[in-house]
């Protein structure tokens, strides 16, 4: 299996500084600073690759998991919003949650539920992730 790299540069302080990460297949190259990061400022951060990353493997998760139960999924939206806080000195990411829309035909709900819970922890991110606290919200489009 190959091995994912990214990378990132930062120069100055922490409030003052500034800096840049990108992937290493050069699909993705962002600026990022403590603005970007604990406040309004423009760039990315860190949480938002997180959450971008984590809804990529969720959605490829459910549709492997939905495929193997004998349904093909068409449509799978997810989305995902990372919470960072304050916690003592430093900070720390205490919920990601995952909102998921899912056109699936043939599939009932209790079904579709079972099986998006089966992928959130199944998911590779999820289980990267496994000290933080993930909750999913599925939705089953008509």
């Amino acid at each position: 299996m190959p091995v994912r790299k990214a990378e990132a540069v930062w120069y100055g302080g922490l409030t003052d500084g500034k800096g840049t990460m990108k992937f290493g297949s050069g699909a993705y190259e962002g600026a990022y600073s403590f603005a970007s990061r604990f406040a309004d400022g423009s760039g990315t951060n860190p949480e938002e690759l997180i959450g971008a990353a984590h809804a990529g493997c969720f959605s490829m998760a459910l549709s492997l998991f939905l495929g193997n139960s004998g349904y093909k999924p068409e449509h799978i939206k997810t989305s995902a919003k990372v919470h960072i806080e304050k916690a003592g000195e430093g900070f720390r990411i205490t919920v990601i949650e995952l909102e998921t829309e899912v056109k699936a035909p043939g599939i009932d709900e209790k079904t579709f539920l079972e099986q998006a819970e089966l992928a959130k922890k199944g998911c590779p991110v999820s289980q990267a992730l496994t000290g933080v606290e993930i909750r999913l919200k599925a939705t089953l489009l008509p």
